[in-house]
């Protein structure tokens, strides 16, 4: 019998009512895990290539031939959007059958949950907030509500992963296990996972089962890929500066997208906004439709949704400029091309973008473009090179050549985590011993590396700061600061919410800034410039009215890409070649060409240690963030002047005093560094510490142990300098 034969019948019906001639490799590959085992599924493979039906064909064919006494199925999601956006799909799917699907967030309608909660069944869609929610104030409902739960899946795994929602996810999955004695099967859903190891078990955490990885055979696929490069040139005209080069930029953006459903990326929420009035004003005087839209997270989820319908059924070929937003598996269907402003973050980030394109059989069109203002004639040695440029071509080079992808690594000393799941378990229960918090919170797989001593010192701490108080009777109830953080609505995000000010145009929100901007200011918010006419401080609202023009706003958030050794080992490999690349435009080319005479010239590719001048010298051992942050930090220790010029640096800039003996002093620290055999001795700043929304509440020297062993990577600078000193 065929995988498609085993379906339910509404199933089969759908299929073929969808018309599709068949199953693709990953569906079949899902059922047979799903219909011939009792194992966890990972499911990683491209953007649409049927990973959410390859997960709920067989999860709903189970529950159809055996149906749940409650919550069958509970789908995680990282993004409300997501859930909508699913939402839909499922709803269509489920027509026929007798298994309602609802949602479960902020937005979603109160009288669908109360429906759900006095009668618990069908598919459960969540945010890990929400479902913190659920467990805290609703802990009797939820025995009800997943006491016969089958399967938990979560989508987009590897965005999870990468922070400390992922282990929030884990820790309230557990939590429902001890509290329902009932353990679902997991399926994990995602489009890029670098090691498919550390995924595996991540998902199984807390699970005791083992976890398959269907291998899918999705063939070469062909990617048109180009990079195009423009120059910075200021000029003065009529008494003002203007930047030729980024003029010259936004014309061939509204060129290169007209007639063409786009999605332009770029790196921060200000450039998009930036790149998309430029775009919008250029069309204006072509007298061309406004074909442009916005979407970022400080876009109201009203524009937000409206530019993903428009985005999916619209016929005019949209342009829409955004952020991470729109990296995930959102269905805004097919698309012409994507445009990258820049360089991608990371490998990962470039895989997620280019699966937006290429869906349903067109072949996938990538442009990259970027605007240089590193100048060849710069007076620094290593000023001239455009180390962006280069990250760009290594992570092109490492993806369609290699299919590589940065491996994530999940922290082992999560303690800000632990206090907020400490916090969140006092508040659903009332009261606890301090013996039976340390058994319930240190038994949850994600705290499983952390001592009792380390809990006790936590635990001490938050006596001391009131955020948690011992009992007559030495229990353990939340303290009079610590019902401050509980009860502010935040508390449920394990993530930073900085405040905002809500942009408001009349009665409609438009989104979210995180400056007052006083009236008559004018700024820039969904694409469009807006100028403020009134100021609501109590109740953080900005009222604006649109204006004609371009303008600019800015956030404050910071680029915090890491490179791994692998990419950093690669631009120098770039450097060090003389393979043209195909994708490279005329002026690319020539660029390239400079940076590899310059990098050769300097005697970085061959050398550890480069003098730049008499009192200043860079150190290129090539490796990643974390292992030259290690480096860094010895250096310091040490007594040398390290600095790392900016996040994504590959090397260090070392000064010392006029007639040192530079070099000398280098050999005996890099020596130092082989000797050195216990990362906790390396001295740090107390600012210095693995950014977390809770760290405040957290002693400094765990923030520090968690610092050393979660970021910093001893052993592996020491594997890198034995390449060039031997003891």
């Amino acid at each position: 019998m065929s995988e498609f034969d085993r379906l339910a019948p509404y199933i089969q019906d759908f299929i073929y009512l969808s018309k599709w001639t068949e199953l693709r490799d990953i569906q079949v590959s899902a059922c047979k895990v799903i219909f011939d085992s009792g194992d966890n599924l990972l499911l990683s493979s491209g953007t649409a290539s049927g990973k959410t039906e390859a997960a709920f064909l067989p999860v709903l064919t189970e529950l159809y031939h055996k149906p749940s006494s409650s919550v069958g199925v509970l789908y995680i999601s990282p993004l409300k959007a997501l859930i909508n956006d699913q939402f839909k799909r499922l709803d269509y799917l489920l027509l026929e059958s007798d298994l309602p699907v609802t949602k479960w967030h902020g937005d979603a309608s109160l009288a669908e949950k109360n429906r759900l909660v006095k009668n618990p069944k069908g598919i459960l869609q969540i945010t890990p907030e929400s479902l913190e929610s659920l467990l805290i104030h609703k802990r009797g409902a939820c025995l009800n509500l997943f006491k016969d739960l089958r399967f938990v899946i979560i989508d987009e795994v590897h965005y999870f992963m990468r922070d400390g929602r992922g282990i929030q996810v884990l820790c309230l999955l557990e939590r429902m296990q001890k509290l329902t004695g009932n353990i679902p099967r997991r399926i994990g859903l995602s489009a890029t996972l670098g090691d498919i190891s550390v995924a595996e078990n991540w998902l199984n955490s807390g699970t005791g089962r083992k976890c398959v990885s269907p291998v899918s055979d999705e063939g070469k696929r062909r990617i048109k890929l180009f990079v195009e490069r423009f120059m910075k040139t200021n000029e003065e005209s009529d008494g003002r500066t203007v930047d030729n080069g980024s003029a010259e930029h936004f014309d061939y953006l509204y060129r290169m997208t007209l007639d063409k459903k786009t999605i332009i990326f770029t790196n921060s929420r200000e450039e998009t906004e930036f790149v998309l009035a430029n775009m919008r004003q250029i069309a204006l005087k072509n007298k061309t439709p406004d074909i442009y839209r916005v979407h970022h997270g400080n876009i109201s989820a009203v524009l937000r949704e409206q530019a993903e319908d428009e985005m999916k059924a619209s016929e005019e070929k949209l342009v829409t400029g955004a952020t991470v937003t729109l990296e995930l598996g959102i269905d805004i269907g097919s698309l012409d091309q994507v445009v990258q402003i820049g360089s991608p973050s990371t490998v990962s980030s470039f895989a997620q973008r280019l699966g937006r394109c290429g869906r349903r059989g067109q072949v996938p069109q990538l442009l990259f473009t970027f605007v240089d203002d590193v100048h060849a004639t710069a007076s620094d040695t290593l000023g001239p090179i455009n180390w962006s440029f280069i990250r760009t071509i290594a992570i092109i080079e490492l993806y369609t050549k290699q299919k590589w992808i940065e491996p994530l690594s999940p922290g082992r000393y999560p303690y800000a985590l632990l206090y907020h799941q400490t916090m969140s378990h006092l508040l659903s229960a009332g009261e606890s011993t301090p013996q039976k918090l340390a058994r319930d919170l240190l038994g949850l797989s994600s705290f499983s590396h952390i001592p009792q001593e380390d809990y006790k010192l936590l635990l001490r701490h938050l006596i001391e700061i009131e955020h948690i108080q011992q009992t007559e009777n030495g229990g353990l109830i939340i303290g009079r600061k610590g019902e401050r953080v509980v009860n502010d609505f935040h508390f449920l995000a394990v993530f930073k919410v900085p405040e905002y000010y809500l942009v408001k145009d009349e009665n409609s929100a438009i989104g979210t800034v995180d400056k007052l901007y006083p009236v008559e200011t004018r700024f820039a918010l969904a694409g469009r410039t807006w100028q403020t006419v009134e100021v609501n401080e109590k109740a953080k609202t900005i009222f604006v009215k649109p204006v004609p023009g371009i303008s600019t706003v800015d956030w404050n958030v910071d680029f915090t890409a890491e490179l791994h050794t692998v990419l950093v080992r690669k631009m120098r490999s770039i450097l060090e070649s003389g393979e043209t690349f195909a994708y490279l435009s005329d002026s690319c080319r020539e660029r390239l060409g400079e940076i590899r005479f310059l990098a050769g010239n300097s005697g970085i590719l061959n050398n550890l240690i480069t003098k730049l001048s008499e009192t200043k010298y860079a150190i290129f051992p090539w490796m990643g963030t974390r292992q030259l942050y290690t480096l860094h930090f010895l250096f310091l220790k040490f007594g040398l002047k390290s600095k790392i010029l900016w996040r994504t640096s590959v090397y260090l800039e070392v000064d010392f005093r006029a007639g040192s003996n530079a070099a000398a002093l280098l050999r005996d620290a890099f020596i130092n560094v082989l000797h050195t055999h216990n990362a906790e001795d390396i001295p740090l700043p107390d600012k210095v510490q693995i950014d977390s929304k809770y760290n405040e509440y957290i002693p400094l020297p765990l923030l520090k142990k968690q610092f050393v062993y979660d970021f910093l990577d001893l052993e592996g600078l020491k594997e890198i300098i034995r390449a060039y000193y031997t003891e």
